[in-house]
């Protein structure tokens, strides 16, 4: 819905939009990308969910994808894996590979199935850094990476 609503504005140039976010919103930039890459030019995926089936499991313990089949094909329909053949944005994927909150391997599988893809994908990995980075520098890091990857491919 963003993606029309900028694409509608005179003073949006359509051609140059891109998505970021962190967390849930690291998981709406790539669902973005991989759903709507024609209408979005290039994201910044900061520690985002890929495969539901795998990050619920924090919110519900006991979850099992193998109990029930319907289930598990929902959430990864949910997920932007699911979609990763229509994948065509260059993307920056940040992640701490201490993360308990999503799993620094929602990252790997991800980096895995672009480069599958032939997308153009740049990693910022962060050695014994947790989900929300501990330390300024970190976060710093991370946004000049950000700001510089979206600078080069929006402008």
């Amino acid at each position: 819905g963003a993606g029309l609503y900028l694409r509608s504005r005179a003073d949006v140039d359509s051609a140059h939009v891109g998505l970021w976010g962190g967390s849930y919103g690291g998981y709406l930039t790539a669902l973005g990308l991989s759903r709507a890459s024609d209408m979005f030019a290039a994201g910044v995926d900061f520690h985002g969910v890929h495969d539901w089936n795998n990050v619920i499991r924090n919110f519900v313990s006991n979850y099992d994808p193998g109990k029930d089949t319907n289930v598990a094909r929902l959430a990864f329909e949910s997920s932007p894996l699911a979609s990763v053949s229509t994948w065509r944005s260059p993307v920056l994927l940040i992640h701490g590979d201490d993360d308990r909150n999503v799993p620094f391997h929602e990252s790997v599988a991800m980096a895995e199935a672009l480069r599958k893809q032939h997308v153009e994908m740049e990693e910022l990995i962060f050695p014994d850094e947790i989900h929300g980075f501990l330390t300024e520098k970190r976060w710093l890091e991370a946004y000049h990476a950000a700001a510089d990857f979206l600078t080069r491919h929006l402008q």
